[in-house]
């Protein structure tokens, strides 16, 4: 086959997904192209097995001409590609024995908003801030793009401001209304997350939204833009929130270590924590811990007792503060989530259960 037969080849394994609604299509060689739905992986056995050439021919159409050196050179790529106006996905192409290898997550045109993604309405909070720092935290395909996405078409609705995204690769496209959105994808619109990030502060804008922390630099250069007013949305991979300050802490050199640790306890707003869950009727729910920056918050992170914080979310539910085993307690409660499945995903299964008794 010809580039072209194998672009129409893989556009309609991608339009596929899209239709039956996965999340994720992955394409490896020796096996059958798979999707994940609901959270379980599909075999498409009606489709030939994924042979080298095959998945050569795959890469090198989505990569096109401008991705393929880059490819060549790193061995990796993140991208993001359309089909049509149908459908459109963040893609990584990878090699794995020496052969090509693709993964490929959907991502809706359409931004759902906090109640069509069944989020706790205390999320909204966040929306509403002039300026602070908010992380939204979870395991990779948890959720955290959705949400972050959420929170700014929120925001893009009610408030007239300057927004800025930085992503790599851009995931959901904005559509400016009271606010102006500007997106940038590291790579082709700025040569990494932190130079974007320093230039937030010559660009005359409100909020800023990073689609990963992924260095020291970024974290650093993130928390002087909640400092000088700013307010920054920001993504990591941790599971809750003592972990998500620990990690940002111990990101940071011992010597500047004091220093991030002050920086934090007077700029962090808040961490959203997810999962989510298959559902007894199908699809998935989300599960969310909150923990909202009060001064109980703010004084042992200044303390450096990032331990104590899980117990001031469970003992804060009157300010709006959820822990993740009230979140799944309460869809067990509802039959929303089977209770093997919330005890599944739980940090403190023991707990979880003390919680259901």
């Amino acid at each position: 086959m010809d580039l072209l037969n194998y672009r129409q080849a893989v556009e309609e394994l991608l339009t596929t997904t899209a239709k039956e609604h996965g999340s994720d299509l992955h394409l490896s060689p020796g096996v059958y192209p798979t999707m994940r739905v609901d959270g379980r992986l599909i075999a498409l056995n009606q489709r030939p097995i994924l042979d080298p050439q095959t998945l050569e021919g795959y890469a090198l159409a989505l990569l096109g001409e401008e991705n393929k050196e880059k490819f060549l050179q790193e061995k990796e790529a993140d991208l993001a590609y359309t089909v049509g106006d149908k459908a459109r996905f963040r893609i990584n192409i990878y090699l794995t024995r020496g052969q090509y290898a693709i993964a490929c997550r959907f991502i809706p045109y359409t931004i759902k908003t906090i109640e069509e993604l069944k989020l706790p309405p205390i999320i909204k909070f966040f929306s509403k801030l002039s300026q602070g720092f908010v992380l939204v935290v979870g395991p990779n395909g948890h959720g955290k793009s959705t949400t972050m996405a959420s929170l700014i078409d929120l925001i893009n609705h009610e408030r007239v401001e300057k927004i800025v995204t930085i992503e790599d690769p851009i995931e959901y496209m904005f559509i400016s209304d009271k606010s102006v959105i500007d997106q940038r994808e590291v790579g082709s619109d700025t040569n990494s997350f932190n130079a974007a990030l320093r230039s937030t502060f010559r660009e005359n804008v409100n909020v800023i939204m990073v689609g990963e922390m992924r260095d020291y630099e970024t974290i650093s250069t993130a928390v002087s833009a909640a400092e000088t007013g700013h307010l920054v949305f920001a993504s990591l991979h941790t599971n809750n929130a003592p972990q998500t300050i620990e990690r940002i802490i111990d990101s940071f050199p011992p010597t500047q270590q004091p220093q991030i640790i002050s920086q934090l306890a007077n700029t962090i707003s808040g961490v959203i924590s997810q999962r989510l869950i298959p559902s007894v009727n199908g699809g998935l729910v989300p599960a969310v811990e909150i923990m909202i920056a009060n001064s109980a918050v703010r004084n042992l992170i200044r303390e450096n007792k990032t331990e104590q914080l899980g117990i001031v979310i469970e003992t804060s539910e009157d300010a709006g503060m959820i822990s993740l085993n009230k979140s799944l307690a309460d869809l067990v409660r509802q039959g929303i989530v089977a209770r093997e499945q919330a005890e599944f995903f739980s940090l403190n299964p023991k707990e979880l259960k003390i919680l259901l008794s």
